[in-house]
């Protein structure tokens, strides 16, 4: 859905002080139920993201990393059956999934005298029973099905939930009878950075010529957007023309302020496609048919 940037405001508002565990969606869904979970879950990761962009240094510094390794020991120790490691993640304000990285790789270090392997580290993340202490993999576990953010699971699903939309719209396409090239046939002929979507004839949306369509599973803010006008939406455009983007977990209403100049934004697929007469040329706009 688009949302106004006063209603972007207050709910990032509101997620300033949540931790990133299901808990937050919760009280994200009571608090604003008239938006979708997808939607709100999506702010908050980003928000999230940004908040540990900032904060992360202070984690990774030597006495915390220290710090905290220590007092994982001793509390799971003296409290063998309570989840201590989450719970030291949500007091300190980090991602669960990265306290538990940080933790392993001490752990690690102890065990092998030294810097640890990068791929063992995650593979035991991927799969805590390679951990050979037991209590620290229940952990690990619990740190990785709590958050919502970061970590292997959350990995999985956003890799998984990306394929979903792609798919989606090579379906609309297709119920369309539109004829076109999507990613991976578009780098067997040699494109090295190309949209989701090349329509081989070209359709017009709201008025708008469309030649590519990139998708995007996520919430379209400030930040991400700009992102992706400067490394993609660009040079789509000079590429490729005008195209349309759509983010399917909704976006700032008025961030789509560059229609004009090419690139569309919407929330899903567009209900009023009109398809432009094969021969002729995209910019002639009487070639327009039903």
């Amino acid at each position: 859905m688009k949302l106004s940037r006063a209603e972007y405001k207050e709910i990032v508002k509101c997620t300033e002080h949540l931790r990133p565990t299901r808990q937050c969606m919760t009280i994200l869904r009571q608090r604003f139920p008239n938006h979708s979970q997808s939607t709100l879950l999506s702010i908050f990761s980003l928000e999230y993201q940004k908040r540990t962009k900032r904060t992360m240094s202070r984690h990774q510094a030597p006495d915390s990393i220290e710090s905290y390794y220590q007092r994982y020991l001793s509390e799971a120790k003296a409290r063998p059956s309570v989840p201590v490691l989450l719970e030291l993640a949500n007091e300190v304000d980090l991602s669960p999934a990265l306290m538990a990285r940080v933790i392993v790789d001490r752990f690690l270090q102890d065990q092998e005298g030294g810097v640890s392997s990068k791929q063992v580290l995650n593979n035991m993340l991927r799969e805590p029973s390679l951990i050979p202490d037991q209590a620290l993999a229940n952990h690990v576990y619990q740190c990785t099905i709590n958050d919502c953010c970061y970590g292997p699971l959350v990995d999985c699903i956003k890799h998984a939930i990306g394929q979903e939309a792609e798919v989606l719209l090579r379906d609309k396409l297709k119920e369309r009878n539109l004829s076109f090239l999507d990613e991976n046939q578009l780098r067997t002929k040699g494109y090295d950075k190309t949209p989701d979507i090349i329509l081989e004839v070209p359709i017009a949306v709201e008025g708008h010529i469309v030649h590519w369509i990139e998708s995007k599973a996520s919430f379209g803010d400030d930040h991400s957007h700009r992102t992706y006008l400067n490394e993609q939406f660009w040079s789509y455009w000079n590429r490729f023309g005008p195209g349309l983007v759509i983010y399917w977990h909704g976006f700032i209403g008025e961030l789509d302020s560059q229609r004009d100049r090419g690139i569309l934004l919407k929330d899903c697929f567009p209900s009023d496609i009109v398809t432009l007469c094969h021969g002729t040329s995209p910019a002639t706009t009487d070639s327009l048919t039903g």
